[in-house]
């Protein structure tokens, strides 16, 4: 039986999670099935990109789109996402961005016209923004702080797995259904699993919605925080090398006499190895106290794996993309992380999530389409590789200011 708290007693501070929610298992299958949603309508799109380029006469820039829109969604639905998790609740509002993602990956079935193809894609990048958004915010609120990390780790394990498998599988699933469009669209099944997965938590959310979205506060971004700005910052670097790398490593080794399926592979290994450092940089971050000890060497990886690229791309191909995967494995968790660590409440992690989602991707989602024009500008991909080790730069300034100390935004 607890002590009653006094004024010279007060109680120690505690975690409890409302009574009202699922148990525990519950929201781990819920949490697991939602996040492995949240690349696969990306990652499953590069090993198909000469496919989709030839078979619609479209430009490399044109097919850096269908990697940039989920990303520019992703920047410009968040301050929506915190918007929404205000009024319906962050729970229910996370199943109905499921379900957009799950209809936009349906849609892309019709990917023989322009319109379906881009369409259903803007549809699924609104659902990943969305639920992507909230995810870190609901972390907070449903776990103890103590178990933030491990938390984070096991849904970015999730989406990295999502990522490596739809890459692996992508070009073989072409001549098991007959096309890319069925191959791009047969991903809605793993979306409708999710949403199944995660009713559970949005009737109850929806059913306790007055007490869901109580403690909000206001719902107006960090914009005078300079915290805010730095974590903003470090997610434009992380994003921008992330993607541009996502969409262009594949296309880069087809350009140099590999098959499409072989790239796949090379994707899903820069997938797999991000599985890896996914799961071990949040889990540690747990012990450490200064997250730069992380984010220092998840930027050098990645340096090193592109200036492989950049250097010697034939010389251990297989090498370089599995030291970019780590370093943006970590990279992406520890980013996660920042925006439970450096937030006092979970509402405040909502409203930096919206901040830095929305500032972080909408600059970032320029880099898959504007790598894509430096590629056709030079005709070759050596000056997109340099490009993005100056960007890994940038990363290494912005780290560097990420001390502890910093004020945590409210």
């Amino acid at each position: 039986m607890s002590t009653p708290a006094t004024a010279d007693h007060p109680a120690p501070p505690t975690h409890r999670s409302p009574e009202w929610l699922p148990p525990v298992w519950v929201l781990a299958i819920a949490l697991v099935a939602v996040a492995a949603n949240l690349r696969l309508a990306l990652a499953a799109v590069p090993p198909l990109v000469q496919l989709i380029v030839t078979d619609l006469q479209l430009s490399n820039a044109a097919a850096g789109v269908l990697t940039t829109l989920p990303v520019l969604c992703m920047g410009l639905f968040a301050p929506v996402a915190q918007w929404l998790s205000e009024r319906f609740g962050p729970a229910p509002t996370v199943f109905a961005a499921v379900a957009c993602l799950a209809l936009g990956s349906l849609t892309r079935l019709a990917g023989g016209s322009l319109g379906a193809l881009y369409g259903g894609t803007l549809l699924a990048g609104v659902g990943i923004a969305v639920a992507g958004t909230l995810l870190p915010r609901l972390v907070k609120t449903l776990f103890p702080p103590e178990r933030v990390g491990l938390v984070t780790g096991v849904y970015m394990l999730a989406m990295m797995v999502g990522a490596a498998t739809s890459s692996a599988v992508a070009v073989p699933l072409v001549g098991l259904l007959g096309s890319w469009q069925a191959s791009l669209a047969s991903w809605s099944v793993v979306g409708f699993v999710g949403l199944a997965a995660w009713a559970p938590l949005a009737r109850a959310g929806w059913v306790n919605r007055a007490e869901a979205t109580s403690g909000g506060g206001h719902s107006r971004l960090p914009l005078r925080s300079r915290t805010a700005w730095l974590v903003a910052g470090y997610l434009v670097t992380q994003s921008w090398a992330f993607y541009s790398c996502l969409a262009w490593i594949a296309p880069s080794y087809v350009q140099l006499g590999w098959d499409r399926t072989h790239a796949g592979y090379l994707l899903s290994a820069f997938s797999a190895t991000q599985v890896i450092s996914g799961l071990l940089a949040p889990v540690l971050t747990d012990r450490v106290t200064d997250l730069r000890l992380l984010l220092l060497p998840a930027a050098g990886l990645g340096s090193v794996g592109l200036l492989g690229l950049l250097l010697a791309p034939t010389a251990a191909p297989w090498v370089w993309v599995g030291v970019i995967g780590l370093g943006q494995g970590a990279a992406f968790a520890l980013a996660l992380v920042l925006l439970v660590r450096y937030a006092a409440t979970p509402a405040a992690s909502g409203r930096l999530s919206a901040m830095g989602f929305l500032v972080g991707y909408g600059i970032a989602s320029f880099g898959p389409v504007t790598m894509g024009v430096v590629r056709d500008a030079t005709q070759g991909f050596h000056a997109v590789w340099l490009v993005l080790v100056l960007i890994m730069a940038v990363q290494f300034a912005v780290v560097a200011l990420l001390r502890p100390g910093l004020d945590t935004v409210h």
